[in-house]
């Protein structure tokens, strides 16, 4: 299973069979991740840990079991306005866009770590962006 079979897995998407519209939740995600006031995947695991809540961002990228996060904590680490950007894409409230980000972003961040650690220099990240606008955005 490739990197982003994992990272549609993840989101209850298929990377060969994603819903007519895409998935907008992914897409919201890595849009976020693709932010340049986030930085990436480092930008937002310092965001977290800024936020206090470092065990918990250090369990979705370690190996390991990924800690729970609750939507409460999304909108206090990620803004209003960032969940409303998201919610706005989702076609949902900015409560049940948190609720849906503090399901999968755990989910998401584990399947971008694959080996534990962040990535460095957004290789990653511009390799699942890349298959992400060939599957969903064509």
């Amino acid at each position: 299973m490739g990197l982003l079979d994992q990272v549609m897995g993840a989101v209850g998407g298929s990377a060969d069979q994603p819903n007519d519209a895409g998935n907008p939740l992914l897409a919201g995600v890595m849009q976020l991740l693709n932010d340049p006031q986030v930085g990436g995947i480092s930008g937002l695991v310092q965001r977290f840990q800024n936020g206090g809540l470092g065990e918990i961002v250090n369990s979705w990228v370690s190996t390991g079991h990924n800690l729970p996060i609750s939507a409460d904590q999304i909108q206090e680490v990620l803004g209003s306005e960032q969940v409303q950007n998201i919610a706005g894409q989702l076609g949902v409230s900015t409560d049940h866009a948190s609720g849906q980000l503090a399901e999968f972003l755990p989910q998401i961040i584990d399947k971008l770590t694959p080996n534990g650690a962040v990535p460095e220099g957004g290789d990653l990240m511009a390799q699942v962006l890349d298959l992400l606008k060939g599957k969903l955005f064509a």
